[in-house]
């Protein structure tokens, strides 16, 4: 079976390889993001009871979370992605372990391959985008519990700001 595409050489090799490595790179830092943003969040209610104002904070740790989970996710499948390609490229060339003997067979191993590979790159970026929008989820829903948090202590401190100028006024 004639190479159905010309395997990567050199320069487009390289720039593959360059763009697989910087999105596995881009997947680990969105994971160690939700996972610091976990621990935070953690170290920041450590102490404290748990009260309905800590509702949007526990969205928070849940879309990150899930964010965690959907990159890790991300990973599997582009690793099952990159198989697939080994696998591909190993019968286009005829050095694939369990290469089929007959022309037809080859055929359908081929398609079924590619097909392999398409599911799994599309699930791959499925899972990546859900990774970047729960993460950016998480901020929104800490950044709503951070601001009302600061709301309720500014209404707990303007009771006693208003005793202390009463205070400095009758002296």
């Amino acid at each position: 079976m004639k190479s159905r595409h010309n395997s990567m050489p050199g320069l487009k090799g390289q720039m593959a390889k360059q763009l697989g490595e910087a999105q596995s790179r881009y997947t680990y830092f969105l994971l160690a993001i939700a996972a610091s943003a976990i621990a935070f969040a953690v170290q920041k209610t450590t102490g404290r009871t748990l009260d309905r104002s800590m509702v949007l904070l526990g969205f928070a740790v849940l879309s990150w979370g899930g964010s965690f989970f959907a990159g890790c996710r991300n990973r599997a499948y582009f690793s099952s992605a990159l198989y697939a390609n080994i696998a591909l490229l190993q019968l286009e060339d005829g050095t694939h372990p369990k290469l089929p003997p007959h022309p037809d067979l080859l055929e359908a191993a081929y398609e079924g391959v590619r097909n392999a590979l398409e599911n799994n790159s599309s699930a791959a970026g499925f899972w990546g985008r859900l990774q970047f929008r729960l993460l950016v989820l998480g901020a929104i829903f800490f950044l709503s519990w951070h601001i009302f948090e600061m709301a309720s202590l500014n209404k707990l401190a303007e009771p006693v700001f208003q005793t202390s100028l009463l205070t400095l006024t009758l002296k």
